[in-house]
């Protein structure tokens, strides 16, 4: 009977096994649905370099029952705050005002280390790699979604388009869309050892640019850099030059970490984003989440943070003995709103934080230090409204604070 049972469940088909979609899988799987991961690489060794996971994506690895387990494996970030581009502090921030203000504390790990939790999580046999795929069709109330493979077709009732930034799924299913444009300007990205010197985790707004460095657990540290530069720009010699030029003047550590550098880990992206949302995100029985539904700039760091969230609000309105065009329109209903509004407050902040104009940045400086002043909180509230999310279902960790133990720990 349980295998019959297996057998008649419906059939999930996520294209992509990045972030989004691995959590994707897991929540429907963890429901009842029978889940195939279609990834076009041959590994899954993740293009980038750290990840910062604020207290609402943590909720939502806390349904999955994974929440503890990412935050034993992280690094927490406790006092830090903004600086100017000689070193003075602009806003200071306060481990204990971050758990006030958001309900729980930010932690950063490597990408690595969260995808190889996230594939532990999933049975081997859900996941294919080397697959490529499109949507031939989105689906309907009278027949199913079909995915084209190379190995042949696949009938789905349901497909989660968690192919990235250039989405075919979103192509196929929005063609009119303008898609992904340039958001003015480009990042670097990368994991060196750790400073000689200890340092509160900071982000540092210059002039036209930004540094973020930030601890993992391991001994190392995520930093990265953005800069306003026409689109296609690249470095004459090395990235790493690049980043000499530019930023090498910066207060301490940010010299350091840049000579403790090796080229070839240094990862460069122009960043672009869908300015403009979407109508839905999703269309007959496909579903799209992360990236594909709403690529984001990264100035509040919630790219990977959406994605996590949109796999858990997923799964939840898609129950597989419920009714799946419902249960889609519940999705869009949820997250179409509260993602649009993150990525043009995330386009806004990156318009702030990159200011060239002398006057324009002596302003802005003197704004936030004055905000900090009147309100030691006040700038981390602007970001509550993100982080004190939570999910539509309860979490299967211990308790509403699930994590306490393992963040006393790291913080003794």
């Amino acid at each position: 009977m349980a295998g019959a049972a297996r057998r008649q469940a419906p059939r999930a088909v996520v294209v992509g096994g990045g972030i989004g979609g691995l959590t994707a899988a897991i929540a429907l799987h963890r429901s009842g649905w029978r889940v195939t991961v279609l990834e076009r690489a041959t590994s899954l060794e993740p293009v980038g370099a750290g990840i910062g996971l604020a207290p609402n994506s943590q909720r939502a690895l806390d349904v999955l029952g994974l929440g503890d387990r990412v935050r034993a494996l992280s690094a927490w970030q406790g006092a830090g705050g903004v600086r100017a581009q000689n070193g003075r502090w602009l806003v200071r921030t306060t481990s204990a005002a971050t758990e006030r203000e958001f309900g729980g504390g930010l932690v950063s790990l490597h990408r690595a280390t969260l995808v190889d939790l996230l594939v532990g999580a999933l049975p081997a046999e859900c996941l294919r790699l080397g697959a490529e795929a499109r949507l031939a069709d989105p689906g309907g109330p009278c027949h199913r979604a079909v995915v084209a493979t190379g190995a042949g077709d696949i009938e789905a009732d349901l497909v989660v388009g968690a192919d990235g930034i250039d989405s075919r799924v979103r192509a196929a299913l929005f063609p009119a869309h303008p898609g992904p444009r340039y958001a003015g300007f480009t990042a670097w990205r990368l994991v060196v050892p750790a400073p000689r010197k200890p340092f509160e985790p900071h982000e540092t707004w210059g002039r036209g640019g930004v540094w973020g460095t930030h601890p993992v657990k391991d001994g190392r540290v995520y930093a990265y850099a953005t800069a306003r530069v026409p689109q296609g720009s690249r470095a004459p010699d090395s990235e790493k030059a690049e980043l000499e030029r530019r930023f090498a003047r910066w207060h301490d550590p940010i010299p350091e970490i840049i000579a403790g550098a090796a080229p070839a880990d240094i990862l460069r992206n122009d960043v672009r984003h869908l300015i403009e949302p979407l109508p839905a995100h999703h269309r007959g029985r496909t579903a799209l989440l992360g990236d594909a539904a709403h690529a984001m700039a990264p100035t509040l760091g919630q790219g990977g943070n959406q994605a996590i969230e949109d796999a858990v609000v997923l799964a939840h309105h898609l129950a597989p003995d419920s009714d799946p065009f419902a249960g889609l329109a519940a999705y869009s209903a949820a997250r179409v709103p509260r993602t649009t509004a993150i990525v043009r407050q995330s386009a806004r902040t990156a318009r702030l934080n990159h200011l060239t104009g002398g006057a324009l940045l002596t302003l802005r400086d003197a704004l936030l230090r004055t905000a900090c002043r009147i309100g030691p909180d006040l700038i981390t509230r602007g970001f509550a409204t993100i982080a004190d999310w939570r999910p539509p279902q309860p979490p299967y960790a211990a308790g509403t604070d699930a994590g306490a133990q393992e963040r006393a720990s790291a913080q003794r």
